[in-house]
């Protein structure tokens, strides 16, 4: 029987035309895991959401999707008690690409569009993104001396802690930016770092190559059985 292979792609943050460039360049019965961060920054954030949910893909919660959760809850209590704008200048912050591409922001404007439809699917979208898990876990695998796991952030120090100390570890998946270390325990794909190309070591995979920060940035995926790269530019 065929072998299915997995691709782990990279930080997408909205660009979802972007990723239905790559996703084209896949194999057709490959198997998609996100490292997290769909969204912010580009302006297709819902779009890449609904893609990912639509499929069944597996996601990991990236800080970006934290925001949505902390901001987005905040922004929505906002509207829905009709508090002034200007209150809400945290969630524009962090979150203005993502309230325009569920419609509540105007391109140009920071006056509030408030839609009934919009809350909803936001609302429903924000209890998906909180069942998500902070890591996925394949084990021993064939070609790899050390467990092969997957997270929005390098976790390798953090790695220990995910069953003593739950949200300690999970906020370091989520945020960590150091580089793990020659002595990790554990092969860890990841993204949220952003570099100019894939970096490929002993120990991991730095899959995060900028899409959302500019034209001349990229989106890749990394299969786990061929440890081949894929990368697309930003659309």
């Amino acid at each position: 029987m065929k072998e299915q292979k997995h691709y782990i792609i990279g930080d997408v943050h909205g660009e979802y035309q972007t990723l239905l460039a790559l996703v084209e360049k896949l194999p057709k019965d490959t198997r998609l895991i996100f490292v997290g961060d769909l969204i912010n920054r580009g302006s297709q954030s819902k779009d890449v959401i609904d893609f990912v949910r639509n499929n069944a893909f597996c996601c990991i919660k990236g800080n970006h999707e934290e925001y949505l959760l902390k901001f987005g809850s905040n922004f929505l209590e906002g509207v829905q008690n009709k508090i002034n704008n200007s209150s809400l200048i945290w969630a524009y912050t962090h979150l203005s690409s993502t309230l325009r591409s569920y419609g509540f922001l105007k391109r140009g404007s920071n006056k509030i569009t408030i839609n009934q439809e919009s809350i909803d699917q936001m609302k429903e979208d924000m209890e998906w993104i909180e069942q998500l898990p902070v890591y996925f876990e394949f084990g021993q695998l064939k070609g790899y001396s050390l467990p092969v796991v997957v997270t929005h952030a390098p976790v390798d120090k953090y790695w220990l802690f995910k069953d003593s100390h739950p949200d300690y570890f999970a906020f370091h998946a989520m945020n960590n930016r150091n580089n793990p270390s020659s002595s990790a325990p554990i092969f860890n794909i990841y993204g949220h770092v952003p570099k100019d190309e894939v970096l490929i070591e002993k120990n991991f995979v730095s899959l995060d190559t900028g899409c959302g920060r500019g034209k001349d940035r990229k989106l890749s995926a990394y299969c786990v059985e061929t440890k081949e790269i894929v990368s697309v530019g930003c659309v």
